[in-house]
């Protein structure tokens, strides 16, 4: 379907024109009659269908039918990026239009916050709004909802993720019952429908290739020890054409950590994450969108509602924990019907978090072997959590790393990060007894000469106070105490 054929205002058509949309996505074919309508809507579609404008176009063609001077459409949002990106795409498609928004977030930034406040105040038509900021403005008491008539919750499983719910629920039940409410997510887990069922009401529902990478996504993954992705990394730069990369990491420690092994290797890559500034983060990503740099390191953060164009690679440094997180990950690339390679790093320790994501996406990902020049990796065995290198125990789940891996065995890790059985392995034999008998409890592992009582120990006190009485010897101190539990 062509936008020409949709019932749009004269001056929304001449903007999203202007902008080269021709023809709609399937998500936008059939969302945007849906919310003309005025009935509530559950959608979900994967990351980079056209999600936003399936709900900007009718939002603002809704809009354009009278001027209120007043806050007609409220957008709630995850993060600030996708805020800030949402602000920009109403900019350009009501370019001809005269609608107005304001995007509110949190920070530290007094002129941000001044600019919230003037929007609220004069009544922009669209706010678009982090939840934490928008209940701050609205404690203050200038927040005006009563003539709100339409409600958007975008990226609505993110923010159930990072803990929104109560905070969503608090905001919309400031707005007027009658305001339309629509939900747009990229999945559809069970918390989503919940929360569906208490704000929503007899809403259409819509359902589109749901938790799948998009189809121009060539997939890829290799099992890798730690100290090979770096290497790995170095090597698909040199043989592929990477136009455009963006590097997911675990963790903000793991962005840095990346971030400085690639410019030791003369690489031009940035990183972006909270820690980060928001000024900083936002003239990180205008550089990256404008090729001044070509490989962006970053969390999770970058996983949702960041509009990059002709994004050629996405490298999972770390197997992601959540399998739906693969798919919002994944789909930075390929976006608009282009195509893009995403890579995948495991280890032996989150095998099993790759068949989490082949079940949920129902394909398996490649795994293809790395060149030798990398060296000898793990094997793939999704069944197998842990197992470094190294010597690993007997039973349980075997640890992580290198050196003494192993469940019971010493430095071994459970999974959930906690010991399996006693120190020394569970009920081995103590070694200290020479008859072999199983040990009967845990021992103090404390140096000998260290403890309490110790002769070297009174020696020591001895030299630090001379005039203090020296205590008796005790003859036990060298043999080993049961550890007090």
């Amino acid at each position: 379907m062509k936008f020409t054929d949709l019932d749009l205002d004269p001056e929304l058509l001449d903007g999203i024109l202007a902008i080269g949309f021709e023809e709609t996505t399937p998500i936008q074919e059939q969302a945007i009659p849906i919310i003309q309508t005025g009935k509530d809507l559950i959608a979900c579609a994967q990351t980079g269908t056209g999600k936003t404008a399936a709900f900007l176009i009718p939002t603002i063609d809704h809009l354009l039918q009278f001027k209120a001077g007043k806050t007609r459409a409220l957008i709630i949002v995850p993060t600030r990026e996708l805020a800030l990106q949402i602000d920009q795409n109403v900019d350009a498609l009501s370019y001809f239009t005269g609608v107005s928004s304001v995007p509110v977030f949190g920070g530290n930034n007094k002129q941000n916050w001044d600019q919230q406040i003037y929007g609220i105040k004069n009544g922009a038509d669209i706010l678009i709004a982090t939840p934490g900021r928008l209940l701050m403005h609205l404690s203050l008491g200038y927040v005006d909802f009563n003539e709100l008539e339409v409600i958007i919750l975008d990226e609505a499983d993110k923010m159930l993720d990072m803990g929104f719910h109560a905070d969503i629920v608090n905001i919309i039940s400031r707005a007027p019952d009658s305001a339309q409410k629509l939900m747009f997510s990229a999945t559809m887990p069970k918390k989503i429908r919940k929360l569906a069922k208490e704000i929503l009401h007899e809403p259409d529902e819509i359902s589109l290739s749901l938790s799948k990478p998009a189809a121009g996504v060539s997939q890829s993954a290799y099992m890798l020890h730690e100290e090979q992705k770096i290497p790995m990394i170095e090597h698909i730069l040199a043989t592929e054409e990477v136009e455009s990369m963006i590097i997911f990491a675990s963790s903000k420690l793991s962005v840095d950590r990346i971030t400085r092994s690639l410019r030791k290797l003369k690489y031009p890559v940035e990183a972006i994450h909270s820690d980060k500034d928001q000024e900083d983060r936002q003239e990180t990503l205008r550089k990256f969108k404008n090729r001044q740099f070509n490989i962006l390191v970053g969390t999770d953060v970058l996983a949702r509602g960041i509009d990059i164009d002709n994004l050629s690679h996405v490298l999972n440094y770390d197997c992601p924990h959540d399998a739906e997180d693969y798919v919002h990950r994944v789909g930075r690339t390929a976006r608009a019907s282009s195509t893009g390679a995403a890579v995948t790093f495991i280890t032996q320790r989150d095998a099993y978090r790759m068949v989490q994501i082949e079940e949920l996406i129902e394909a398996e990902v490649p795994k293809p072997s790395p060149p030798e020049h990398i060296g000898e990796t793990p094997t793939y065995n999704p069944r197998r959590r842990g197992g470094g290198r190294g010597r690993g125990g007997r039973g349980g789940y075997r640890g992580s790393g290198k050196g003494r891996g192993g469940g019971r065995g010493r430095g071994g890790k459970h999974p959930r990060g906690k010991h399996s059985g006693n120190r020394q392995g569970g009920n081995r034999p103590n070694k200290g007894n020479d008859k072999g008998k199983a040990s009967t409890g845990p021992k103090n592992h404390a140096p000998q000469g260290e403890g309490k009582n110790s002769v070297e120990g009174e020696a020591k006190k001895k030299s630090r106070n001379r005039n203090r009485r020296r205590k008796p010897k005790n003859p036990k101190a060298n043999q080993e105490q049961p550890k007090s539990e």
